[in-house]
């Protein structure tokens, strides 16, 4: 055996070792890098299993695997969960990781001032007792199909109360990966955790650099300069890199849904028949072929085909500008109306606006195109509710529940929308919780809250030479656990 090692190692030019280090290359730079803080995916697509774990998690395949908890048991009503916990998971600060620490987690998530994107996710949970340090006792004040799936979600993820504070500049987790350095505008540097308590990380060091042009991204990735561009924003040259041995393309599906949201705070936006217009106006097999390069199916609600429970909406609202014009004369909507559509970075909003643009002319309405950086959208529009339209992916999992909030920035408020949801939480029979998932996909399609437009394609490009790349993208992750050089 020692020969035959000997031998291989020969076979490297001098002082050269097996490649064990990437660069990842994003559209977006995450505003921080506290998942548990802000609602950005691309806070996701860095932290998510790299740094950061929940009890559960979630896997490419979109299935729940244990993660900090190595198993558990849920009572017959459907209201205890009872988890074993790891014994020696240890966060990057020093902390242990115990039952003391799910509870301050999960209580701090629940809390009044919680600044977590996702709090809903903790409301049905009533306490979180320690009946010692590697047992937690979650007690849920109804039953939740979807408790264990939701706690994999990375607004769910542990944390340390020792760093709880820092997170945003320099996160600590229990993950296979320990944060470096942050270039602001340029990189985040992580490196391997040797002191994980699971199987270590292959990669001794990722990088992830921001590269928001789909030009400079083409060009870097051949160059060379990065080795992995997993939501690659050019589709226009997938023929390039498919044509080149040096590169795997593969594309797959995500979670995520484009949308032309509209604020119904706004006039004249609150009207139905103005959004049913919209919806009308809309032809989403232009849009797809004009923006996505044919990549992505049509959607007519807030769900994913394939997803359980999916109801196929799209042909609610054909390509009708005949139907769109009419609509909006009733409304007392006149040729020559203004409206502003905010876009951020990504090309399904930049490129997609224009397309849109073009439709909404034909039906008399002037769309003003405001492009915007991230940091700004998530301010403006997410934030402070000051937009008329703006283009976006939701790229959370089975998210029917962001239209039964209380406030959210589309402003979409539907008593009757709430109490269904309501009664999906509450299901725990599988052909109960298929048939109130339908009728909350007609009601949302009924309603027009927003225009549903197209999936999000998972279009990834990467080195030919790495494995354990995600092909798929169930959450929003760049979940590097895995990933390794063949040589």
């Amino acid at each position: 055996m020692r020969r035959i090692l000997a031998a291989a190692l020969l076979l490297l030019p001098a002082g050269a070792h097996a490649k064990d280090t990437l660069s990842v290359g994003m559209v977006l730079e995450p505003p921080h890098l506290d998942v548990t803080a802000g609602a950005a995916a691309a806070i996701r697509e860095v932290t998510y299993a790299n740094i950061y774990e929940g009890l559960t998690r979630i896997d490419a395949k979109g299935d729940i695997k244990p993660a900090l908890a190595e198993s558990w048991t849920v009572s017959p009503d459907g209201k205890t969960y009872t988890f074993k916990l790891r014994a020696n998971a240890v966060f990057h600060d020093g902390t242990k990781f115990d039952c003391g620490v799910v509870k301050f987690s999960y209580d701090r998530a629940a809390a009044a001032d919680s600044v977590n994107a996702q709090k809903p996710l903790f409301a049905a949970i009533a306490k979180t007792e320690c009946p010692d340090p590697q047992t937690t006792v979650v007690t849920l004040s109804q039953p939740t199909a979807s408790f264990l799936f939701n706690m994999g979600w990375g607004d769910a993820v542990m944390i340390s109360p020792k760093s709880a504070a820092t997170n945003k500049t320099n996160p600590v987790g229990t993950g296979p990966f320990r944060f470096k350095a942050w270039a602001k505008g340029d990189r985040v540097e992580l490196v391997r955790n040797p002191d994980y308590w699971g199987e270590k990380a292959k990669l001794s060091a990722v990088t992830f650099r921001f590269v928001a042009d789909p030009t400079a991204a083409t060009a870097a990735m051949l160059a060379g300069d990065l080795d992995a561009f997993p939501l690659f924003p050019a589709p226009e040259a997938l023929d390039q890199f498919k044509a080149d041995k040096r590169f795997t393309v593969d594309v797959g599906s995500t979670a995520g849904k484009i949308i032309m949201s509209l604020n119904e705070a706004k006039k004249p936006f609150d009207d139905l028949r103005v959004r049913r217009a919209l919806a009308y106006a809309i032809d989403r097999k232009q849009y797809i072929d004009g923006v996505l390069s044919g990549f992505g199916e049509p959607i007519g609600s807030h769900y994913m085909p394939g997803d359980a429970g999916y109801v196929d909406l799209v042909g609610a609202y054909p390509y009708e500008p005949a139907r769109a014009r009419a609509l909006l004369a009733e409304a007392g909507i006149k040729p020559g109306f203004a409206m502003t559509i905010t876009l951020p970075p990504p090309g399904y909003a930049r490129k997609g606006g224009e397309v849109i643009a073009a439709m909404l002319e034909q039906v008399g309405i002037t769309a003003k195109l405001a492009p915007m950086e991230w940091a700004q959208w998530l301010d403006i529009v997410f934030k402070q509710y000051n937009y008329d339209a703006t283009l976006i992916a939701h790229v959370e999992p089975r998210d029917l529940g962001i239209y039964a909030r209380e406030s959210y920035y589309y402003n979409y408020k539907n008593p009757e929308y709430r109490a269904l949801y309501e009664k999906y939480l509450a299901a725990t029979e599988p052909a109960a919780q298929a048939d109130l998932l339908g009728q909350l996909q007609r009601k949302l399609s009924a309603d027009e809250p927003n225009v549903f437009l197209s999936t999000l394609p998972k279009i990834g490009v990467w080195n030919a030479k790495l494995r354990g790349m995600w092909e798929n993208a169930p959450v929003p992750a760049n979940d590097l656990t895995s990933v390794y050089w063949a040589e």
